[in-house]
């Protein structure tokens, strides 16, 4: 298995572009010279000398654009708790709801951030098709800009150049990490939804045959399944209409042992009410976090409400309590934290860094990591792209995290 991985790791991601749920990278500001004056002939007593000061915090600007709270709530309520934290300091914009149809807008969305000369710093989450060219507008007027893309879509070596620091769920390994999260939960079928645009992504494309291979392995037995794209004609409300029609035909075909999985982020509500009614099994949502799909699903919030603005812990807690009652305890799992709020948080928190002059003059792994794992609380772990020649890119980082099954 660790050879096949490392075989899609390479092969997925120097394939064409990506289309679907960064010229040279931006230079970066050197730290501040802090380094002492020559020393005088004038003999100073130890008692006398000065501590050294450190630099002064920067007054720059991180702006942060994500998608709209009806494509990705996580990620836009993010951006609002960095606003809260950091008041004028963060500018938050949002990209358009039919991304794919309106790359213009994208770019002039991306281009009046470069008017501001205070904006030092631009997180980017998700990176969807199109922020390539966005960021390459960006950097005709200003290349002093830190790029973080939270996520990207588009062609990974072409990404890798474009901005200074990438960010994901490390999509390949969790392929396997996912089936074996079912299997643990009991699975003997796995379902897999998906839809033409976003199998043309070479990341998910190849981590469903990652799951596929994993499947084989396990003896379970695999289903891929074709569901609406939610940007096609029937639209989101088809596409969640068809999930919850499908998940208990399904159920009826292969029994209550069925995980189900949607690589779309519109899908994971209707998804988690047809597993629970249906007693089947839920390894994770297609972003992993306690507050994606699950609030709404079972009724914790309502679908226009915000699941983002209640502690993590509580919402654990409240959707345990709801499982429990519903008799599903130990078939619904998730990672711990939310990891596309982390991805903007600890995104926007180097930003403030890499300004301050804490970073160096490259990219520091080790603040990076800090920050993820103080919004974190445990462990996160980080790897490398590497591409088919063996070149790594420590600017594009996979984040992997352990599961929490609920109820234990």
């Amino acid at each position: 298995m660790k050879k096949t991985l490392s075989k899609f790791l390479a092969a997925a991601l120097v394939a064409s572009m990506l289309a679907g749920c960064g010229g040279n990278a931006a230079s970066t500001t050197a730290a501040p010279d802090t380094k002492a004056p020559e020393a005088t002939t004038a003999a100073v007593k130890p008692d006398e000398t000065e501590a050294p000061t450190e630099a002064p915090a920067s007054t720059g600007k991180v702006a942060i654009v994500t998608n709209t709270v009806s494509q990705n709530e996580e990620e836009y309520r993010s951006a609002e708790k960095m606003a809260e934290k950091y008041g004028d300091r963060i500018v938050h914009v949002t990209w358009p709801d039919n991304f794919m149809n309106e790359q213009e807008q994208m770019i002039t969305t991306v281009s009046k951030l470069a008017a501001d000369p205070d904006v030092k710093a631009l997180v980017i989450n998700q990176a969807v098709p199109g922020t390539n060219a966005a960021v390459d507008k960006l950097k005709e007027t200003r290349d002093d800009i830190l790029v973080i893309y939270g996520t990207p879509q588009e062609n990974p070596e072409d990404v890798a150049t474009r901005a200074d620091l990438l960010l994901q769920p490390d999509e390949l390994r969790m392929g396997p990490a996912m089936i074996e999260q079912a299997a643990k939960l009991g699975a003997k079928t796995f379902v897999h939804y998906s839809f033409p645009r976003h199998m043309a992504q070479v990341l998910l494309s190849s981590r469903r045959d990652l799951m596929k291979e994993k499947c084989k392995e396990m003896n379970i037995e695999f289903v891929d399944a074709t569901a609406p794209d939610p940007t096609g004609d029937s639209g989101t409300t088809g596409a969640q209409q068809f999930i919850l029609e499908d998940v208990p035909k399904m159920v009826a075909q292969y029994g209550a042992d069925t995980a189900f999985f949607s690589t779309n982020c519109a899908m994971q509500v209707p998804l988690i009410k047809a597993c629970v009614d249906a007693k089947a099994i839920y390894p994770q949502p297609c972003c992993p976090s306690p507050y994606h799909g699950y609030p709404a699903a079972l009724g914790l919030v309502s679908e226009d409400a915000s699941a983002a603005e209640i502690d993590v812990k509580d919402i654990v807690d409240q959707t345990t309590k709801v499982l429990e009652e519903k008799g599903v305890l130990g078939r619904f799992s998730t990672w711990p934290v939310p990891v596309s709020m982390m991805i903007t948080v600890a995104g926007t928190e180097y930003a403030f860094q890499w300004m301050d002059g804490k970073t160096g003059d490259s990219l520091n792994l080790d603040v990076l990591k800090a920050e993820m794992e103080e919004y974190a609380g445990m462990s996160v772990t980080l790897n490398p792209y590497t591409d088919d020649a063996g070149k790594v890119y420590d600017n594009y980082q996979f984040i992997m995290m352990d599961y929490m099954i609920y109820g234990e």
